[in-house]
């Protein structure tokens, strides 16, 4: 199974674009910081990844603000056919988290 939820804030986006098929999509940058235990040891993990979301979400997607906390939900597929860099599909997200 393909899923990834990730906790993460919106560090930087572009305007809304459009297919050729005429579906929306919206760009954006996440960030994420926290600690986890590997080998018995605290790590700390900071993460930077490109996400889209298509469709329907694409617009709420796009009016979220930045640096709000937020949990996201989706997939992970490459940029495009020949890439190997990977972009995350999100296809749900929460309301903003309190810290």
């Amino acid at each position: 199974m393909n899923q990834l939820k990730l906790v993460a804030r919106i560090l930087e986006k572009t305007a809304l674009r459009y297919t050729p098929a005429g579906i929306p999509i919206a760009s954006a940058t996440l960030v994420h910081s926290s600690t986890a235990r590997e080998a018995n040891l605290v790590r700390q993990v900071d993460v930077e990844i490109s996400a889209i979301a298509a469709g329907e979400i694409s617009q709420r997607f796009n009016e979220i603000e930045l640096d709000v906390e937020m949990e996201f939900t989706g997939f992970l597929a490459r940029k495009n056919r020949n890439s190997k860099s990977l972009v995350f599909h999100v296809t749900e997200f929460g309301t903003p988290l309190l810290d």
